[in-house]
């Protein structure tokens, strides 16, 4: 087990969490699970329990703080025969501190003031929890990020340092082809594209670079920081995208399984935000053939392929999506939920996926590396796309894929996230509950 997330296990209402029985399941980055925390969820008394898994999240407490704003409408909403069981899934990943979650935080909030490219203390000690290990690295990171030095010999140190956190650095010319180009391209150039993705998401300009806003190839390289910090920032993104997935199929998937064997009648419903939705989605790969006892799957802004449950790539007939077929493991549907007000996957999610070796340029949108969380689901036949109060008024269909706007509600947040966290909302929690027919 690694980090303080590793540390706390808790059942029962307390931690902060208004509803219950509350209980949390608790990984570590290789998916393997602190197993004194299955048994106040195996023990649950419910008929119907909901798994929700956190995207980024520097510590247990924030994810706490979600998990009581998120599930406090479900007792008002469900049936009279509904007993619900409510848990938290607990597994290691991070949020800078210049990314507000509406309601908990206000823009820039978390961020202490007058740090600009250079990292505050919060987001430093974060970083040494997220890579263990990686201390002096870190440390020249956050040098270079104070002093932003005005050479391109600082850029490619600047990218070097982070290719060794994310394990690009000493990779096969092949391998490197499955990376994201923003890892393998010249760093400079590299940070002048996330400087513009910056703007283009809502950011202030940087001050005195240089023409065009400092970001064109004639301005100052001292305006292209930001990209830079923008650089570790998808770093950590790359390592939660990874991380997600691991635990969602060795650590979740085989804990459902378990528990769908000694608690046979219970229906599981499954809720996951930003990379959690991806967490959730892959636990689906451990679950056996013709499994029913996931009744829902929902993802709230899920930072992931919208082609992930595709049979083939519109691009590639000859592959599937990672998820491709999966939604028939689950006895109801998977709700995907977007919104055109998050930039998080709008701008920045397209480009920090390209694959290297890709011809086309970083910036501009390219179908191949979008977000479900951004346009829904893509590429599923007969997947059905309605507005978020067309799914309420008029319900969702009882299986399959269903791609749900929910921008009517999911759009408050500052740069460079946008509406990304945006997910505490009634509508949300009564979607969940419609999803997986728990309603009066």
């Amino acid at each position: 087990m690694e980090g303080d997330l590793m540390a706390e296990s808790v059942a029962g209402i307390g931690a902060g969490i208004g509803v219950g029985p509350y209980a949390e399941l608790t990984f570590d980055s290789e998916g393997d699970a602190d197993r004194s925390t299955y048994g106040p969820v195996q023990r649950m008394e419910a008929t119907d329990l909901l798994v929700f898994a956190h995207g980024w999240n520097s510590d247990r407490s924030t994810s706490t703080r979600l998990y009581d704003r998120f599930f406090a409408p479900f007792p008002g909403l469900v049936g009279p025969g509904v007993r619900l069981g409510y848990v938290g899934v607990v597994w290691p990943s991070i949020r800078f501190s210049d990314e507000p979650i509406p309601d908990f935080d206000a823009p820039g909030a978390l961020a202490e003031p007058g740090f600009g490219t250079a990292l505050d203390p919060g987001t430093r000690q974060a970083l040494g929890g997220f890579w263990p290990g990686r201390d002096a690295e870190l440390e020249r990171i956050a040098e270079l990020l104070e002093e932003r030095p005005g050479s391109e010999a600082a850029f490619a140190e600047f990218g070097a340092l982070v290719g060794r956190l994310v394990g690009v650095d000493g990779l096969s010319a092949v391998a490197a082809q499955e990376v994201p180009a923003i890892f393998t391209e010249e760093a400079v150039e590299v940070c002048r594209s996330l400087s513009l993705a910056l703007v283009e998401a809502g950011a202030a300009p940087p001050p005195g670079a240089g023409d065009e806003r400092g970001l064109t190839a004639g301005g100052g390289l001292r305006g292209l920081w930001g990209g830079a910090k923008e650089l570790l920032r998808q770093a950590s993104y790359y390592q939660m995208k990874r991380r997600a997935g691991v635990v969602g199929e060795r650590g979740l998937g085989p804990f459902l399984t378990e528990l769908a064997a000694a608690r046979p009648a219970l229906r599981i419903h499954l809720i996951g935000h930003s990379f959690g939705a991806r967490l959730v989605s892959f636990s689906l790969r451990a679950l056996p053939d013709g499994a029913r006892y996931v009744g829902s799957l929902t993802l709230l802004q899920g930072a992931f392929s919208h082609y992930a449950f595709c049979d083939r790539l519109p691009h590639d007939k000859g592959h599937g999506g990672a998820l491709r077929g999966l939604q028939r493991r689950v006895d109801g549907p998977v709700v995907a939920c977007h919104s055109p007000h998050d930039s998080a996957l709008k701008v920045f999610y397209p480009l920090a996926s390209r694959m290297a070796g890709d011809s086309a340029g970083l910036l501009g949108f390219d179908g191949r590396w979008g977000a479900i969380g951004h346009d829904g689901v893509q590429a599923v036949p007969g997947a059905p796309r309605l507005a978020l109060d067309a799914a309420l008024r008029e319900g969702v269909p009882s299986s399959g894929c269903v791609s749900v706007d929910a921008g009517s509600v999911v759009r408050r947040g500052g740069a460079p996230s946008g509406a990304h966290s945006d997910i505490c909302h009634a509508e949300l929690a009564e979607l969940v509950v419609t999803a997986g027919r728990m309603g009066r």
